[in-house]
């Protein structure tokens, strides 16, 4: 069985044994342009990919292919109707980050309370050398204690930031996942956001959550509440958030994804006038171990698939 990798750059420091060992041939590229896909599947059992999309012709074109192997948990880069018409699995990775997005999304909240990035800031320009005593307290510095996180999607990540939150004292509220969704505990968006202190956001980008938090959303929000969001940049209306911070309609954010990725100049949300404001490069799923798992998980699946069992089969 041989099996392509089109776009191992940003697992290319990791151990790929397991991952060798699970196939006959493995032939990796650090990255492939939509021209080079076609060619580079054409005799592949497998193909491994992160980013690069399996459109429906590249996919029908293929004519050895048996599995699609997805080193992320979103597969919106795959047809998924073209692969089941070929009957080509298609599998993806669960759960590999949940630590490493725990940390980065707690730290996000850390940094916007205690205005960490400020007063680094503050000392790297001066500002504590001049003042006229032992401390500088310019920024406003706040305790989560007895804050109210609210939570939009509660599967892994956002339990596991809410286990945190609750570590330092504060009260969860969790989103409900639509308007039929009753189960007890959950939260209409309407009922939510006025309540909450910080809205962290882990829900995957669908046609529901497209723009979820948009202007009106941001409007029914605490002027001095905070955002973050880890999940997907289409979650968030980048132009709203933008005004939002700027007219002081919101205290801070923070968001580790952008609508388009690696981000144009001309982003909404990469002004240099936007106060409170932190941007993480989606580097919150990448620690080392984490990117490790993923590509257990990947030899996993694929030895899944040989023997016809289990592994994160998702079509």
């Amino acid at each position: 069985m041989k099996a392509v990798f089109l776009d191992l750059q940003s697992l290319d420091d990791l151990d790929l044994s397991a991952l060798e060992a699970s196939v006959d041939e493995l032939v990796t590229y650090m990255g492939t342009t939509a021209a080079e896909v076609a060619e580079r599947i054409q005799d592949a059992d497998v193909v491994i990919t992160n980013k690069v999309v399996l459109n429906a012709e590249q996919i029908a074109a293929a004519s050895q292919l048996k599995m699609i192997a997805v080193v992320a948990t979103g597969v919106n880069n795959i047809d998924l109707d073209a692969a089941k018409r070929r009957n080509i699995a298609v599998y993806n990775c669960q759960a590999y980050g949940v630590p490493s997005v725990v940390q980065h999304t707690v730290s996000l909240m850390l940094a916007l309370h205690t205005n960490l990035l400020n007063y680094d800031r503050a000392v790297r320009e001066g500002e504590w050398q001049k003042s006229p005593q032992f401390c500088l307290l310019d920024y406003p510095i706040r305790e989560l204690a007895g804050r109210t996180l609210g939570v939009i999607g509660y599967g892994a990540l956002g339990r596991g930031v809410a286990e945190i939150a609750r570590a330092f004292g504060m009260q969860v509220l969790v989103a409900a996942r639509d308007e039929h969704d009753k189960r007890p505990g959950r939260l209409q968006l309407a009922d939510l956001l006025p309540q909450v202190d910080v809205l962290t956001i882990h829900c995957p980008l669908t046609a529901s959550t497209q723009d979820l938090i948009d202007e009106a959303a941001l409007a029914q929000m605490k002027s001095d509440a905070v955002l973050i969001n880890v999940a997907r940049g289409g979650v968030v209306n980048e132009l709203a958030l933008a005004a939002a911070l700027r007219e002081g309609r919101l205290a801070g954010a923070a968001t580790d994804v952008l609508t388009q990725e690696p981000p144009t100049d001309d982003n909404p949300l990469l002004a240099g006038d936007i106060p409170n404001l932190i941007v993480t490069p989606h580097s919150a799923w990448g620690s080392k171990e984490a990117r490790q798992r993923i590509i257990g998980q990947t030899a996993d699946n694929i030895l899944a698939f040989k023997a016809d069992k289990g592994g994160y089969r998702v079509a």
